[in-house]
């Protein structure tokens, strides 16, 4: 199935990348677990991003659930802390353009205010630019309209 609202931003393909991974040359998969950490220097043709996001503390279940089954494939971290897709993309972003992880700003958890007396907090990593975590305001909307999610 393929996402109309992705379409803008490239190809899309409905397909598993352990599918397509042997076509794949010159791939990175990112993962929290992986040995290496992404340098500015590094070029790749294709990075995974999107990893198995949710259990707190995470399970590693990059590894398993992927790598292990695209035999040789480059695996890189961006830290050892989980972060939503977004903020990972946004992340590799800044590395890719010259800056080194070591350079960037992040929080670690976000409380996000729902109501008065309600709260709820995003245990994820978080980057900071200028001073202010950046987190889209759709999902802080969409969180507050619905609270028991």
């Amino acid at each position: 199935m393929s996402s109309p609202k992705l379409k803008p931003y490239g190809k899309v393909i409905s397909s598993s990348v352990i599918d397509l991974y042997p076509k794949l040359q010159n791939a990175c998969v990112l993962d929290p677990a992986a040995k290496k950490i992404l340098q500015p220097h590094e070029q790749f043709d294709y990075l995974v991003f999107g990893g198995i996001l949710g259990d707190d503390p995470p399970r590693k279940r990059t590894e398993p659930e992927l790598t292990d089954k695209m035999p040789g494939v480059v695996t890189r971290n961006i830290g050892k802390k989980q972060m939503s897709t977004d903020t990972a993309v946004y992340v590799v972003q800044q590395i890719l353009l010259g800056t080194k992880l070591s350079e960037l700003q992040f929080q670690d958890e976000l409380e996000i205010p729902l109501g008065k007396n309600e709260s709820t907090v995003l245990p994820y990593r978080y980057v900071v630019v200028d001073g202010k975590v950046r987190i889209s305001p759709e999902l802080v909307a969409f969180l507050k309209k619905n609270p028991g999610i």
